[in-house]
């Protein structure tokens, strides 16, 4: 009798046990907010103006970038509105136009051995087409590194943690027909094919709508100002890279935030827009046997660019010297013949260069 006792005051003490483990393990985990967003943390905007990509198929790099840029002013606690180099980012993890993609992996183990430098050192020339490519002579200096990266288990509540652990997460989506025409409200798949597969950023969620607050690569004139909201139950994370499950996290960001570098944006001609002797309207005709994204130009218009940080700034046309501007506005008249030609300024400050540049076609 007594052992038959012992043996059920020792279970009682198991049971005991184990459910104290358990209370405490679930007391050590964090109670989630039901709404975060690194759009609005108290107030203030962390992430960085929606980019657009196309027509090039680089949203990897602008998926990883936008998830860098975001982590770099919430851990600083500063608006410094950083602008990182997708395109240096893709061609040199080995991307290509032709293959369509970089691998996800190889440009986040790029970002641990090299880094990223600002978008000065390679701008984006929007072109939809494989090219030779360079940056800028010292980007090696300029650049933002990471220390680790990694996957996330594709359940809401590991990747709201990770989220706000480690901050805007990296994610793969298979793409349908029905996202492409997306406008407004929670997004999850209703009709058609699948399309292919696209990289965007996931800085927060609402659990009264039941989805995450994503960034897209698109322009702002998609979906919801270049924004999306994707249900929790849309069920589209793909798993393309090895043996990922499709939902990056990047760990340690670190590196020069703020070069002291000149600063500059072309404000005339932007690209997908056509002007007529000056003045910018919408592209009526959007199919012609013309570089897709390629501003169209009919008659005189003034190359225009915002610079910062900026003593001068230097004019290419089709890689020949043609003006240098010492004052701002800095600006060049465009004199070109009928055909396609690329412009590139090149603003400086002592012994330090950025680039922009943009390809445009002369109709008239």
């Amino acid at each position: 009798m007594k052992k038959i006792t012992y043996i059920f005051i020792l279970i009682l003490i198991l049971v005991s046990s184990q459910v104290i483990s358990l209370e405490q393990k679930k007391e050590s985990v964090p109670i989630l907010p039901s709404y975060f967003n690194y759009r609005d943390i108290d107030g203030v905007d962390y992430t960085t103006p929606i980019k657009d990509q196309s027509p090039a198929p680089t949203c990897e790099a602008y998926g990883l970038v936008a998830s860098l840029e975001t982590i770099m002013q919430y851990g600083s606690n500063e608006i410094f509105n950083p602008d990182l180099s997708e395109c240096h980012l893709y061609f040199y993890a080995g991307g290509t136009y032709e293959a369509g993609y970089v691998n996800l992996m190889d440009a986040a183990n790029y970002l641990i051995n090299y880094g990223v430098p600002d978008e000065g050192c390679y701008p984006d020339p929007h072109r939809p087409f494989d090219y030779p490519f360079e940056s800028v002579q010292g980007w090696e200096n300029r650049t933002v590194k990471i220390q680790d990266w990694g996957w996330v288990e594709k359940d809401v509540e590991h990747m709201k943690s990770a989220l706000i652990e480690y901050g805007p997460l990296v994610i793969c989506l298979s793409v349908y027909k029905d996202f492409m025409y997306y406008r407004r409200g929670v997004y999850t798949h209703v009709w058609g094919d699948r399309v292919g597969g696209h990289v965007v950023t996931i800085v927060g969620y609402d659990d009264s709508h039941n989805c995450w607050i994503v960034k897209n690569s698109w322009g702002k004139k998609w979906g919801e100002d270049g924004w999306f909201r994707l249900s929790y139950d849309a069920d589209l994370f793909a798993e393309w890279y090895g043996p990922g499950t499709g939902v990056m996290y990047l760990d340690g960001v670190y590196g020069n935030f703020e070069p002291d570098v000149p600063k500059l944006k072309i404000k005339t001609p932007k690209i997908y827009k056509t002007y007529i002797f000056g003045f910018e309207i919408p592209r009526i005709i959007k199919k012609l046997p013309i570089q897709a994204g390629a501003p169209r130009l009919i008659g005189d218009l003034t190359f225009k660019i915002d610079a910062e940080n900026t003593d001068s700034v230097d004019f290419y046309l089709d890689g020949l010297f043609v003006y240098t501007d010492y004052d701002e506005p800095f600006e060049w008249p465009i004199e070109a013949s009928r055909g396609i030609h690329t412009l590139e300024a090149r603003a400086k400050k002592s012994d330090n260069i950025s680039l922009a540049i943009v390809d445009f076609y002369v109709m008239i």
